[in-house]
Formats: C-alpha cells, sequence, structure tokens
C-alpha cells in the first residue's frame, strides 16, 4: 500500500457509499447508492440482507455498469475474490471471467499470475481480497451463541485470526503490552451525546453489545493488534501482485486503484464492525498510480470522494468512454493527474440507521432514524475524533440549516 502511495496519490477525504459489505459493492459495480434499488420485498436497500436480495435488474442498470463500460470499450473482464453481491450483479452475470472464488494468498497468487503470462490487452482486473475482514470474527467468537453458523462456517478465518492474535515469540505479557500492542485508542469511550440509533444498531446482534459491554480496555487494544497484523497480511498479497505487474513489464502501461468497501470501528467509542457514520467505518482509503500519468507522492485532503459513485466514471474516463450512472458521480482523472477542476463540496453517504453529508470544511450532518429521528452535526477541524456533537452549539445553525438542506435536496430527495 505505501508503495502505491509513494508513486501515486492518496485521497484522505474519501468515503464509501454505505459503511458494510454488499450495498457498498453494489454501489461500486453500478456506480449508483444501493437504495436506488428494492430487495424482492419491495423494500428500499440500505443493508445488506436487502441488498444480496436485489432481483433481476433493469436493462438500464446491465448497460450502465462497469463490466458494460468497460466491455464496451474493448476490454477484457476479470474478478477474483470476495464478491457478496446479489445474483443480477454477481461478475459472472455482468461478463466478466471468474479468475478464482479464494479471498486470500491463491487470489494474490492467481492474481500474478495473469498479470504476467497474459495476452488479453487490455483488460479489467477486480482483486477482492479480504483482510483485514477477519478481524470481524474476534468479537463474534467471544460474545455469538457457539452455534452461529458463522462461528461453524468460518475455520479459515478463525485461524487466520488466531495467527493474527498471536504475541511475538519470546514477548511475555507484559512487555506485549507496553511495548508492542497498540494503545487503546483516544476516542476509546462512547460519543458524549451518543444517537440512539447506535445502541439500537448494537441490540440486533448479541456479540456487538457483548464487545461493548465485556471488553476491557487490554481486550480493544488486542483487537487492534490483531487488526494490525490482518492489514500486514493482505499488504503482502498487494505485494505479490504489485511484483508481478513490475516483473511483467507493464507498470508503466496500467493504472493501478486501490480501496475498500467498508472500515472498521476498531475500538473507536467500544465498537468493533462497521454501519456507523463516524470516520473509522466511513472514511476509506482510496489511492491510485500509474508510473509517468500520476504525480508521484501527492496526498489530497481536500477534494470529496465517493468509492461507490466516483469509481465509474473515473475508470470510463482512463478507458477512453463516456460512462455514466447516478449523475453525481465524478471522474477522478482531473484531480489524479493535478489537473484544476470544479469539484462538489458536499458527498452523501447512507446506511441502516440513516443518511450522512459531509462537507469540504470538513464538517459532517447526520440524521439518523434507526431509533426515531435523531440530528447530528460534526466539525472534525475542532473534534476529530467525534467525541462530542455541536448540533445544538449556537455556532453552528447556519451550517447545520445549509448541510440539512444538502441531505434533503441534494443527497437524499427520495428517501
Amino acid at each position: 500500500m505505501d508503495y502505491i502511495a509513494a508513486h501515486g496519490i492518496r485521497f484522505t477525504r474519501a468515503y464509501t457509499p454505505n459503511p458494510v459489505c454488499s450495498p457498498a459493492r453494489v454501489s461500486l459495480i453500478t456506480g449508483r447508492f444501493a437504495s436506488s434499488f428494492s430487495d424482492s420485498d419491495g423494500n428500499v436497500v440500505r443493508e445488506n440482507r436487502g441488498s444480496m436480495r436485489i432481483p433481476e435488474i433493469s436493462e438500464e442498470v446491465k448497460n450502465t455498469t462497469i463490466a458494460a463500460f468497460l466491455k464496451q470499450a474493448g476490454y477484457h473482464l476479470i474478478y477474483g475474490g470476495k464478491e457478496h453481491l446479489p445474483k443480477s450483479m454477481t461478475p459472472t452475470a455482468l461478463g466478466f471471467t471468474d479468475l478464482t472464488d479464494d479471498e486470500r494468498f491463491g487470489l494474490a497468487q492467481e492474481a500474478a499470475n495473469y498479470i504476467k503470462s497474459t495476452d488479453e490487452k487490455p483488460y479489467f482486473m477486480m482483486v477482492s481480497l479480504i483482510n483485514p475482514h477477519d478481524i470481524c470474527y474476534m468479537a463474534i467468537r467471544d460474545f455469538s451463541d457457539p452455534e452461529n453458523p458463522l462461528l461453524k462456517q468460518g475455520k479459515t478465518e478463525l485461524a487466520t485470526l488466531d495467527w493474527a492474535l498471536e504475541y511475538p515469540e519470546g514477548v511475555t505479557e507484559e512487555d506485549f503490552f507496553d511495548k508492542y500492542c497498540p494503545t487503546a485508542p483516544v476516542n476509546l469511550e462512547p460519543q458524549h451525546g451518543e444517537p440512539n440509533a447506535i445502541n439500537h444498531m448494537l441490540t440486533q446482534r448479541d456479540f456487538k453489545i457483548g464487545a461493548r459491554e465485556g471488553y476491557t480496555e487490554k481486550d480493544w487494544r488486542k483487537h487492534r493488534w490483531a487488526y494490525c497484523r490482518l492489514t500486514e497480511r493482505v499488504d503482502g498479497q498487494i505485494q505479490m501482485i504489485l511484483d508481478a505487474l513490475k516483473q511483467s513489464g507493464n507498470e508503466n502501461n496500467t493504472l493501478v486503484l486501490f480501496s475498500s468497501d467498508h472500515g472498521d470501528m476498531d475500538g473507536a467509542h467500544r465498537l468493533e464492525h462497521k454501519t456507523t457514520f463516524y470516520e473509522e467505518s466511513a472514511n476509506i482509503p482510496f489511492l491510485a498510480m500509474w508510473r509517468g500519468r500520476i504525480p508521484e507522492g501527492k496526498v489530497d485532503t481536500l477534494h470529496l470522494v465517493s468509492s461507490g459513485l466516483d469509481l465509474l466514471p473515473t475508470l470510463c474516463d482512463f478507458a477512453g468512454v463516456k460512462g455514466m450512472s447516478d449523475p453525481r458521480g465524478m471522474s477522478l482523472r482531473p484531480l489524479m493527474e493535478g489537473k484544476e477542476v470544479k469539484w462538489r463540496t458536499t458527498l452523501g453517504v447512507e446506511s441502516e440507521i440513516g443518511w450522512m453529508v459531509v462537507d469540504q470544511d470538513k464538517h459532517k450532518y447526520i440524521k439518523y432514524d434507526a431509533a426515531g429521528i435523531e440530528e447530528r452535526l460534526h466539525d472534525l477541524n475542532k473534534d476529530p475524533y467525534e467525541k462530542t456533537h455541536f448540533t445544538d452549539h449556537p455556532g453552528y445553525q447556519e451550517k447545520l440549516t445549509f448541510l440539512r438542506s444538502e441531505l434533503d435536496e441534494s443527497w437524499f430527495p427520495d428517501r
């Protein structure tokens, strides 16, 4: 990951369209919010279960996915790894060649082999590596019913987690916590004025409420240790792919993008897993590298990026076709190439617990609906760890009114 950042651009203000797996992936593939679709019962999609039950998609959607546009541009389509998509949007259904269902080293090796040996040019490859997602099994194992199907099916995940939780060889527990283990996050405690929607979310799953109420500070630190180790593991898999690209002789011919579907709370506010609008969950990595085309070592801290809305028009721009699905999506190519361009000043994010709008000045407005309507305004300049909120502060009423109107009129008018 550091190699991509050092030889390309990193956007620090990139957000997932929805901080949970399947809705985010629907958005990555289609360039639309998951709430653009309804499930088989006619309910608007905002969560995992509903997004996996999106029925057959329209011809308009089929013709405006990433796959459709890049096939139009003459690209051979390759997909490997985690899918977590409804049947109507699986890579195979959309015309990708299935590289492998492995999500780990096997995927990295298959991707590397393809890159070094393929005669298919040009090609577009999506490599969907799983980790550090295995961290979710820590709380599931610690607080779920032992008969939870996830535990019975997740032998590989649990074995990988056990590897990640191991102390360095020869290190005592005292030295581990003193010299090796990450500290607890500075925002370990629940947010002052935390919305009821968070507790509602926690009580939907036994392991979520179990972790908040049962983990000690040392437990959260071990969680963070394992998360770092799992990130370290996937970083090695990414290195295998980048090494293959260099060995193929096509590094200067290839656009490399790195992102994620969502983050993990990793102890912030005594939370783990995802779904929330906190930065740990909703703010994601977004990096791009094209040696000789994208200036190296640039960090963009200003422009708001939506991985779900912007990936499609960006890829189409580089591929030489005009690609459009949600008209609010924007091509990142000018920003990547260091050009001046008029850019959005706000960005919307949705979740099963509500909606959010962030602005270029690092304010966030959230309207929760999971436990009644609740509003929160955050200022990441004054409170980057979201320990409190400024909803009722007299100095923020103009900002609150503006962002409320942006959510209602620009981002989610049909919610």
